[in-house]
């Protein structure tokens, strides 16, 4: 017996994977790009942006599960959202000492880590009912 899909979970699907290929393809350009890449990623943080770029595919892996409504889907949300929280964590441990940063990464990563976070939230509480 098959659980019913809930509406929102192929439309986050679909944003979660549009937003892993971006996330590949951009942090790609900047770890394997030109030079123009690399400056244009501004005072880009390497650990980050190592992170980032291997947490695209990760994107693609729950979107595929989320999709599918498969059970890891919420298990994955969570791994991907409690990661990025501890790289936020290190993140502002590097900012603190006075390494230039960029600052849109300190928004980028805890939006990412809330957006994972309430699918695995959302998924919990589907499975529940």
């Amino acid at each position: 017996m098959s659980r019913p899909t809930p509406r929102w979970t192929r439309p986050a699907a679909l944003a979660a994977a549009v937003f892993g290929a971006l996330t590949i393809l951009s942090g790609g350009l900047v770890l394997f790009g030109t030079e123009a890449a690399r400056q244009a990623a501004g005072n880009a943080v390497p650990f980050v942006v190592i992170f980032n770029t291997a947490a695209g595919f990760a994107y693609l892996v729950a979107a595929a599960a989320l999709w599918r409504n498969h059970p890891s889907a919420r298990w994955i949300a969570l791994a991907i959202g409690l990661s990025t929280l501890a790289v936020l964590a290190g993140f502002v441990l590097v900012a603190l000492t006075g390494t230039p940063v960029e600052p849109r990464t300190a928004i980028a990563l805890p939006v990412r880590a809330g957006f994972w976070l309430a699918i695995a939230w959302a998924t919990d509480r589907q499975a529940r009912l």
